[in-house]
This record gives C-alpha cells, sequence and structure tokens, in this order.
C-alpha cells in the first residue's frame, strides 16, 4: 500500500500501527518519528500541500485532518480518483473510533484495536478517579498577539474535561477565540495552560501573563501541546497528563 499523510499525528500513528515503510509523502511539520522520516517526501505544509505531486505518487490512501487540512485540496484528490480517509476526533471516545476507522482502511486491525481499547480504558479510569473530585477552572491558551484560547468543543478541551476540569472559554461561539488579559482575569481560572504548539509558550510568558492579569504565578502551567492536541497514538498517554495537570491543581 501507499500512503500519504497530511497530518503529523496521523503520520506517527501510520508508524503505530505498524505501516510507516509504506508511507510515501507527508508534511514538513510531521516530526515523529525523526530518523524514520528522513527517507520520506515531503509535500508541503498541512494548508498548502503539493497536490499536483500527491497525485504523481498515486497513493491507496491519503489520510487527512479536517482542520489541519483544506476542504479544497481532499476534493481536488477525490476527484482525481485517490481515495482519502478525513477525521477530526473532538474527544477520547472519537479518537479511538478513529484509530479503529484507519486501521480498518490499513489493513492493521488488531493493532489498531489494541490502541483504541487502551484509550478507552485510561479515559474510563480516568472518569471514575474524579467523579467525586471537584473540578478545577482552567484556560488553556494556544496563541500570543493575539491571545487565544480554545471552547469546549476542541479535543484539548475534551481531554481537561475528561480529567476534572471546567474550561471558563466553553461556551465561546468560535473553536478558537481571541481573549482579553481583562477576561481572562474576570473568569478567575486555577489554572492558565500554556500550551507548547502552536504557539510555543516559555516560563516568560507566564510571567507576561500574571502582570497582566493579576493571576498568581503559580497558577500559570506550561503544557505539552503533543499530549493535549495530537490525537491518536499519543493519547493514551495524553489522557494521563491531563490527569496530572488537574490532579497537580488539586493539591
Amino acid at each position: 500500500m501507499r500512503i500519504v499523510s497530511l497530518c503529523p499525528s496521523l503520520t506517527e500513528l501510520v508508524f503505530d500501527l505498524g505501516r510507516g515503510s509504506e508511507l510515501v509523502g507527508i508534511t514538513q511539520y510531521c516530526v515523529h518519528p525523526a530518523e524514520a522520516l528522513a527517507r520520506i517526501e515531503a509535500l508541503g505544509g498541512t494548508k498548502n500541500p503539493d497536490v499536483t505531486r500527491i497525485v504523481d505518487l498515486a497513493p491507496d490512501l491519503v489520510l487527512l485532518n479536517e482542520e489541519e487540512n483544506r476542504r479544497e485540496d481532499a476534493q481536488v484528490l477525490a476527484r482525481a480518483g485517490i481515495a482519502c480517509h478525513t477525521s477530526l476526533p473532538h474527544d477520547a471516545q472519537e479518537t479511538a473510533l478513529m484509530v479503529r476507522s484507519i486501521g480498518a482502511a490499513l489493513g492493521t486491525r488488531e493493532r489498531a484495536e489494541a490502541l483504541a481499547a487502551d484509550i478507552e480504558r485510561r479515559a474510563e479510569r480516568v472518569r471514575a478517579e474524579v467523579a467525586s473530585a471537584r473540578h478545577v477552572p482552567f484556560a488553556y491558551l494556544i496563541w500570543r498577539k493575539p491571545w487565544m484560547s480554545v471552547n469546549g468543543d476542541t479535543y484539548a478541551s475534551a481531554l481537561l474535561e475528561l480529567a476534572g476540569g471546567r474550561n471558563v472559554f466553553a461556551g465561546e461561539a468560535l473553536r478558537y477565540p481571541e481573549i482579553s488579559t481583562a477576561s481572562l482575569a474576570s473568569l478567575e481560572p486555577e489554572r492558565v495552560f500554556l500550551c507548547t504548539e502552536p504557539f510555543g509558550f516559555l516560563p516568560r510568558h507566564a510571567d507576561e501573563l500574571a502582570l497582566e492579569t493579576g493571576i498568581t504565578r503559580e497558577r500559570f502551567v506550561i503544557a505539552d501541546g503533543e499530549y493535549l492536541s495530537w490525537h491518536g497514538s499519543r493519547t493514551p498517554a495524553g489522557i494521563d497528563y491531563a490527569a496530572q495537570l488537574l490532579r497537580d491543581a488539586r493539591r
């Protein structure tokens, strides 16, 4: 099988499902597993892939993400007769379903089932663990200039809510709303998670926000964006990581 992946988390998933050697194209943003990716042709970014080159590569399947990739590119590939698998899981359960679906498409049902079942087991364990725990109000920031957060219809929010968090921006209409430091302060989050991607937040940004909002510095935490936003291979560890972040907040 010849496979093209246009989403970094799906590229990693292809390897973990045992089909990495069949990848013939990836994006420039695909970084895991680094050594194995060096031999695979990069076909541009997630928003501007070289669709003509993809067609020339004649893949049996192209993996896309509804949010990372553009619908127009998927439509061009479909018109060229190329099979596309598109997904956008919003939480752990939908990720398990996506893993099973991709496993079926790649002919790796057994490995996919093992990963999907692990996701479901960990999610259920964390859900039971926090059933009687207090909810921790949080904000999850993804960008600076302008400051941007996530609403409740996002994967990162869902993982943190599974672990007993309450997203103070959950009700925003946009999935990735622009926010002000004044609104952040007024909502009084107990934790403000500053993720490492797509913007690479650093401790100095936490210092900046603490100064601008008046929120105490210890409430700001640099959070690993790969564990909290890469759905697929990293979801089991991501569930545990989110649980630990909220566990620490309750201490």
